[in-house]
């Protein structure tokens, strides 16, 4: 049986507790691996390596040496592509398909990303007048934060781990990530990596755990100087509370409701397409993905038949089947989760257009944590399932009349991360995205993304934003100093 171990100042090792948790394939339910149970000696040990890598070799080290190492980081991962994709999907339970073109080659572009932003950032110079007519010079420099506590989530575990890692080593910090305890490999799998390009030890370190005991140590930990987190709003509320003590940064990417509306001058064809994909896609579990569609009336039964269409086609199936589209959900736990939404959505009397339960399964694939692709029409917006984040591959959808109608219902909702807007007609598509409370507004697309651009959500769906520069804000301490003359 496969351990997964935590890796901490440069080198593996078990719990100090001997203690094991149990991690499965989502696509059939085996067993794949035992994997170590952090708890206070392997969060001390971590966190101690961290904060003495700060003033040892790594802390010393020049920026042109880190950005260079920054982008051999991202070519071992390259190297080794084939290693963390089968890890990932049989973590996740997600296609093959999937990830190949999205979970690993932007996990390694994290890293050359923002080493690249490291090497243009511009720091600010200003010359003036003292009062007394002198000159004075005042200038801002950069300097790493300090060792950064890294919780990331279990739908995109390497995507997001990077997206965090990769900045925060960049700038000079130190890490301690903990991986969601059911997506454990990856992140692992990326201490080899660290080993074999020579990353100084305790640079990056990985305790692996439960939230509710790992994550928990972390979070409260005195030398932890900042955490970044993606996940459930909940937690991110509970992280903020544990970071308040110490006064230290936090960065939360919280969760979604997020809603498409569909304009009747839309291009139809590009609306099914993009919409099938933010509703369906990775099961589901995206927080960026669109839970509650709005259509213009003239084309509201037009667009649902066109959906349900496009969903019945969804080939649900086991990871290395290339032909698939959909894989299970993450684990027993979020199956049963997801199903007793789709259970309520049918007491509150939805209409269910497609789907609604969980897939029949042939032999290995009999005990995986499949539910189906689910469509829903007729509730109202106070409906539970309208409300509320599912985290599936599931959607409702709802009709509107007039701009100013659609434009309060896609903001009736604690949550603001993003949003779709489909229409021909430009004017409209400006005005409607300047009014939408979400942070991120595509237009006639989903998921595009430039990493150089602002990302993080409005209300409940988080505080902060990354991407480009704006990371910087987060990872480092900026500081001035002022010289008279």
């Amino acid at each position: 049986m496969k351990k997964v171990q935590h890796y901490i100042n440069g080198k593996f090792m078990d719990s100090q507790c001997g203690e094991f948790f149990d991690n499965y394939n989502p696509a059939t339910a085996e067993l794949i691996s035992k994997v170590a149970l952090g708890r206070e000696p392997e969060v001390n040990a971590a966190i101690a390596a961290a904060k003495a890598a700060l003033t040892g070799e790594w802390g010393q080290m020049k920026l042109n040496d880190r950005i260079a190492m920054m982008y051999e980081i991202a070519n071992e991962i390259d190297r080794r592509f084939d290693d963390f994709l089968e890890a990932e999907c049989l973590d996740t339970g997600k296609p093959y398909s999937i990830a190949r073109h999205i979970d690993i080659p932007r996990g390694a572009a994290n890293f050359k990303v923002f080493a690249d932003t490291m090497k243009s950032v511009a720091d600010e110079a200003y010359r003036s007048d003292t009062p007394d007519g002198k000159k004075m010079l005042n200038y801002s420099m950069r300097k790493p934060k300090g060792v950064i506590g890294v919780i990331s989530p279990w739908n995109l575990p390497l995507l997001l781990m990077t997206w965090k890692v990769g900045p925060a080593m960049a700038c000079g910090n130190t890490v301690v990530v903990k991986p969601s305890q059911v997506t454990p490999t990856t992140t692992s799998l990326l201490g080899e990596v660290m080993s074999k390009v020579g990353v100084p030890a305790g640079a990056y370190n990985v305790v692996q755990g439960k939230g509710s005991i790992t994550g928990n140590l972390i979070t409260a930990h005195k030398d932890i100087d900042a955490i970044t987190f993606t996940g459930e709003t909940k937690t991110g509320e509970m992280i903020m509370d544990a970071c308040s003590k110490g006064v230290r940064d936090v960065s939360l990417e919280l969760g979604g409701k997020n809603p498409a509306i569909i304009f009747a001058d839309c291009d139809m064809e590009k609306a099914i397409s993009e919409t099938a994909r933010s509703v369906f896609a990775n099961s589901g579990q995206v927080c960026l993905g669109t839970e509650r569609v709005y259509v213009e009336r003239p084309i509201f039964d037009e667009f649902v038949n066109r959906l349900k269409e496009a969903g019945s086609k969804l080939k649900v199936g086991v990871q290395n089947d290339e032909s698939v589209d959909m894989g299970p959900v993450v684990s027993a736990v979020h199956r049963d989760k997801v199903l007793d939404f789709y259970n309520i959505a049918k007491k509150e009397g939805a209409n269910v257009i497609l789907g609604g339960g969980a897939p029949k399964m042939d032999g290995k694939l009999a005990n995986g944590f499949f539910v189906e692709p689910t469509i829903w029409t007729g509730l109202p917006e106070t409906a539970t399932v309208v409300k509320e984040e599912v985290f599936g591959p599931c959607c409702h959808i709802a009709p509107f009349d007039t701009e100013d109608e659609v434009i309060k219902m896609a903001n009736d909702t604690k949550y603001g991360l993003a949003s779709t807007i489909f229409t021909e007609n430009l004017d409209r598509a400006h005005r409607v995205a300047s009014q939408i409370d979400t942070g991120i507004v595509w237009v006639n697309s989903w998921f595009l993304r430039d990493l150089r651009t602002p990302f993080g959500g409005m209300k409940g769906s988080g505080i902060g934003r990354e991407g480009g520069h704006h990371s910087l804000e987060f990872y480092t301490e900026l500081k001035n100093v002022c010289i008279k003359m």
